[in-house]
């Protein structure tokens, strides 16, 4: 299907930053093919008006476990080794695969309805993602949380190679890649680390970690192995040019060397950071290193949203006020990690994150007819200052149209609801 989009105001890329353009947007099948102007042949099956919209490259959700939606709301104002070990890990275990499949599609409403494309998703649930992502048509990169070692050997085994197999039955699928996903280092021993490293060495997948989330994981690795997670993650070859750390809150200033000089990439989390009480991530720093920042939003069980717009205003005011300084982390900064940055990270860099001929026409059309956006002075501040969410009015994956005004396109959202008011009850989760 080819779609026009006309006479639209659009957020495209300019140098290192972004700019606004007046003008006709073309999606021909999957694909942009035309920016600020009307190819020759093109004809359009669908013509959206655009005045008064804003046409934004889909957001990007870094980091983030989808299926966690059943937990929205269940585990709060306890501190992260309360919420991890007394409250999330328990229940987890009680879940079966339909838990995961509508637990994850509801995950998918939200992110459609708030403006995201694709979300780097750590899950547990073999074969509800893929299965979920297939029948949703979001765009989405998959990885199996694997926690092993000495420990558990056979548990170890048993995720990697449930990973492995995911993977080999999936690949290929539409709007859909993997990565390896060693949890975290309190929970992954260096022998099951070079395990995995190998398998990413023999498969070519990126690896999507947790790391430097809280001080007791701090205070943990530098008492067992004598360094800090970085440190350890990186003596057993898991530090990578293609591997997404989340959260990244407590770094030394050598530990954001050794980021910078791996290439890896940071998901900063500032909502679950600040609700878990694990403080803030030093993200000017990062940047100042050269290190690639992109954004997630962490499951609702920590956020307690999946929404990236609200996480952008978090990231950008945030900063401002812990080091005094207004001009740190700007909006046209923010945007970037949301989108651009996002698709490095994934490993989808020339794929999607711009408005931007030949690549794939993730797209997010946003209302800006609302009193709290008047008058239009600087629409990219816009997005990351005075805007919630609500504004979203048309989200688009690869040409698709998966979500306009209200309704879902691919998703029953009456019967996903109905299915996870009724996993609640049978889970307990309420008060």
């Amino acid at each position: 299907m080819n779609t026009l989009f006309k006479n639209i105001t659009a957020v495209v890329p300019e140098g290192a930053g972004f700019k606004t353009l007046r003008g006709d947007v073309c999606v021909s099948g999957e694909v942009i093919s035309g920016v600020g102007r009307v190819p020759e042949g093109f004809a359009a099956d669908r013509t959206i008006d655009g005045e008064g919209k804003l046409l934004i490259p889909g957001l990007i959700n870094s980091h983030t476990h989808v299926y966690m939606t059943v937990f929205r709301n269940y585990a709060d104002d306890l501190d992260f080794t309360d919420w991890l070990f007394g409250r999330i890990l328990p229940i987890e275990d009680k879940l079966v695969y339909d838990d995961f499949y509508w637990g994850t599609k509801l995950g998918y409403m939200e992110m459609l309805a708030t403006g995201t494309t694709c979300s780097l998703d750590m899950y547990i649930g073999i074969d509800a993602a893929p299965n979920a992502q297939q029948e949703c048509g979001i765009r989405a990169v998959l990885s199996r949380g694997l926690t092993g070692g000495a420990d558990d050997p056979e548990g170890g085994e048993r995720r990697l190679r449930e990973a492995l197999t995911e993977y080999e039955k999936w690949k290929g699928a539409k709007g859909l890649s993997f990565m390896l996903a060693p949890h975290a280092p309190y929970t992954c021993d260096p022998g099951y680390l070079r395990e995995i490293a190998a398998e990413a060495d023999r498969t070519g997948l990126a690896m999507n970690v947790h790391l430097s989330e809280s001080l007791d994981e701090l205070n943990t690795i530098r008492e067992k192995y004598g360094m800090s997670p970085p440190e350890y993650f990186d003596s057993v070859g898991v530090l990578r040019p293609n591997t997404v750390c989340a959260h990244c809150v407590h770094l030394s200033e050598s530990d954001v060397a050794l980021l910078a000089a791996r290439g890896a990439s940071v998901a900063s989390n500032p909502v679950s950071n600040l609700k878990l009480g694990n403080g803030t991530a030093d993200i000017p720093a990062l940047m100042k290193a050269g290190v690639n920042v992109a954004i997630g939003t962490d499951g609702t069980a920590s956020n307690n949203t999946l929404n990236m717009i609200r996480e952008m205003s978090f990231m950008s005011l945030l900063h401002k006020g812990a080091h005094g300084d207004a001009s740190l982390v700007s909006a046209q900064e923010t945007f970037r990690m949301a989108t651009a940055g996002g698709a490095k990270a994934l490993g989808l860099e020339g794929v999607t994150g711009e408005i931007r001929e030949g690549l794939q026409a993730d797209l997010v059309m946003l209302d800006l007819d609302k009193p709290w956006l008047t008058p239009h002075n600087d629409l990219i501040a816009s997005i990351c200052y005075s805007m919630n969410g609500s504004e979203v009015e048309l989200t688009m994956v690869a040409g698709r149209t998966l979500y306009e005004k209200g309704r879902f396109l691919t998703i029953d959202a009456e019967e996903t609801v109905a299915r996870v008011e009724a996993m609640c009850d049978r889970l307990g989760t309420r008060k």
